[in-house]
Order: structure tokens, then sequence, then C-alpha cells
């Protein structure tokens, strides 16, 4: 029996058109390129003869379009794939001359060689709770930027404060308390602090929101879990649950420490082996909010008022799991130390097995 053709569809894909590009395993040129509109249907009707005539793949590259492409055309039964930027590697003959056409060309030829692996797809729920947290991240990029524009205001006016450690609660009151010469100065300070306290009170509302997404019916027995650990609430929990998705699809912890990028680089030759820094590829949320998760696990080992109260209503297996990682974590921080290692990089350690902790957990609640 005569096996189907297989016919490699890249599209490059921009927020008014498409540019696709159509290539056979037989010749290394494109049977067909031409460029669309940007509309589903329009690509649907573009690509269904081939699915005629033959098996399909198609990919495109990702960006800021998102996955509804992908989404639509798998709908209809095509294999779409989204390929990450990192992964389209561009020929030195093609790096001088780029346009869409080259472009769609190059994700059909990466489909041909059997080089266009795909990126996780999130869910629309996924998608809409990574929303939310980015959201967060943003404003709290916001915040600290309008914090640094009021000490910058500040030393401006030769307003002093006594320590370097702002923001608490004594600090706070000592900014209430400043005067000004002209009223203008103090007008233009209390912009300023009126900022700040909008700018709290909506990540404060964010993170309500966040909690209730996170305790919602489809999200709440993950979150339950991941919160039993120490260093971990809501935040990161759902961060966790929205930016990976199926924990099954990492075979081995050590693949899924490689996707947060908390691996040691390697420039290995022959005989020769040196590893440098931790990779830092992947997934650049997680990996962060996994570090600041980190540094709760260079204090004693004991459980405190806050994660006993988390814990209500998780099992006993879990909670084991999770004292046996603060107890091992706790005691790799203090071996790396005492081997000479500075405190950043023995907290990034224990962030790589931070992380292998979590997928054995998450594996075992799948």
């Amino acid at each position: 029996m005569r096996s189907k053709k297989l016919y490699y569809i890249g599209l490059d894909v921009h927020k008014d058109s498409i540019w696709m590009a159509v290539m056979v395993d037989e010749q290394d040129l494109p049977i067909e390129s031409k460029q669309l509109p940007n509309n589903y249907l329009k690509v649907v009707k573009a690509i269904a003869p081939y699915q005629e005539k033959g098996k399909v793949q198609v990919a495109y590259e990702a960006g800021c379009l998102g996955y509804g492409l992908q989404r639509h055309l798998s709908e209809f039964g095509f294999d779409c794939r989204v390929i990450p930027p990192t992964k389209v590697v561009r020929p030195g003959k093609d790096k001088r001359v780029k346009n869409d056409k080259r472009d769609a060309a190059l994700i059909a030829n990466m489909l041909k060689r059997r080089e266009g692996e795909s990126i996780n797809i999130p869910t629309r729920a996924d998608e809409a709770g990574r929303d939310l947290l980015r959201c967060r991240s943003d404003f709290k990029d916001d915040l600290k930027r309008a914090k640094q524009r009021v000490l910058s205001f500040l030393l401006r006016h030769e307003k002093k404060y006594e320590s370097n450690r702002h923001w608490t609660l004594k600090h706070r009151k000592w900014m209430a308390g400043l005067q000004f010469d002209l009223a203008v100065d103090k007008m233009t300070y209390e912009y300023y602090l009126h900022y700040i306290e909008n700018m709290e009170e909506r990540i404060a509302r964010v993170d309500e929101e966040i909690r209730k997404e996170a305790e919602n019916e489809r999200n709440a027995e993950k979150t339950r879990v991941l919160r039993a650990f120490r260093g971990i609430d809501y935040i990161t929990a759902l961060s966790f649950i929205c930016e990976v998705g199926d924990f099954r699809r990492f075979a081995t912890a050590e693949s899924f420490m490689s996707y947060l990028g908390l691996v040691p680089s390697e420039y290995s030759s022959g005989k020769k082996i040196k590893r440098g820094p931790i990779t830092k590829t992947g997934n650049n949320q997680l990996r962060k909010l996994l570090v600041e998760s980190a540094w709760h696990y260079t204090k004693p080992v004991k459980e405190s008022k806050r994660l006993a109260a988390r814990r209500v209503g998780t099992s006993e297996q879990v909670i084991t799991y999770a004292d046996k990682a603060m107890s091992r974590l706790h005691k790799k921080y203090y071996k790396m130390l005492a081997r000479g290692k500075e405190k950043n990089i023995a907290v990034t350690g224990v962030a790589r097995e931070l992380a292998g902790f979590i997928w054995g957990v998450m594996k075992m609640a799948a």
C-alpha cells in the first residue's frame, strides 16, 4: 500500500498577514509560497487541499500573537506546532537577507528535517491564569520604579533617611512627617505617594483574584499540594500550575530542572570537563520564583504557624514529602557554604533541588 505524501507547511505570522511556504521531501525548494491575510479561515482554506492529498504538518514561530492560530488549526484537524524562537536557527546566508517569504520556508524546512519541536500549548484556562500572574508582575515592576522615583526626589531635596532599609513601617512613618519649603514641592511629593498607594491597592486586588483562581475547582488540589512546601504560596503555586501544565511531559526531574534553566552550563571537549553557571534557558518567571522560595530553606528546619495553616486539609503523604524537602534542602545549603560556595550560588543549588521535589510531588498528585 502506497504511503501518503507528507507536506510541511511553514507560516510566518504577523498582525495583518501570514506568509505560507509548502515543502515536500523530494524537493529542496517550496512547491508553493504565497501571502495570506491573517484570517484563520483563509489559512484553513489554503491548507485543506494538501490535507486531502496526504498528511500535513504545520508550524509557526512563537510570538506576541499567542496560540490562537494553533488552536483554530487544531480544531480543524491539522497537526500545528508553535516553535520557540530560540530553536529557529537561520543559516549564515539567511542572516543578511531576511523577509517573510524566506522565514516561512525556513520553518517548513525545519519540519522537513524533523527539527520543528513544538513548545507546550497551554489550555485557555492556563493561559488566562498566566496573563493574570504576568499582570501582577508588571504592576510590581511599575511599583518598584515609582518607589525609586520617590527616593530620588527626596535625595534631590536633601531628605536622607538614617537607614538603607526603605519602605518599612518606620520608613513610611518618617516619610509621612516630611516638610517642604515650597508648596509645589509638597504637592509633587504627595502625587508620588498617592500613586504608590494606588499601585499597592491595585496589586492587593490582583493578589485576591490570584487566590480565587488558585482555589477554584480546577486548581484547588494542585495548589494545596504545592502550598505544603516552605516558601510556596498562592502566587508561586498558581504560576507552576499555569506555566507547566502537565508535569508528566517531563520524564525525569533533571529534564524539569533543565526546562527551568537551573542546570549548570558545560564546556567540555575530550578529557577536559568544565562546568559553568546555570544555563538560564527556559522559563525565566518560574526560575525567579524558585530562587525566591529557596531563600526560605536557609532558615532553621521548623514548621511555622503560617506553614501549618497552609497544610490544613493536605494529605499526610504530601506533608511528609514536603518535610523531607525542608530538611534536605536546609542541609544542602549549609553543606555548599561549608565547601566555600557563595550564598547566591548555594541558594541556586537549593532552587535546583527544590524543582526536583516539586516535579516529584506533582507527578505523585497527577
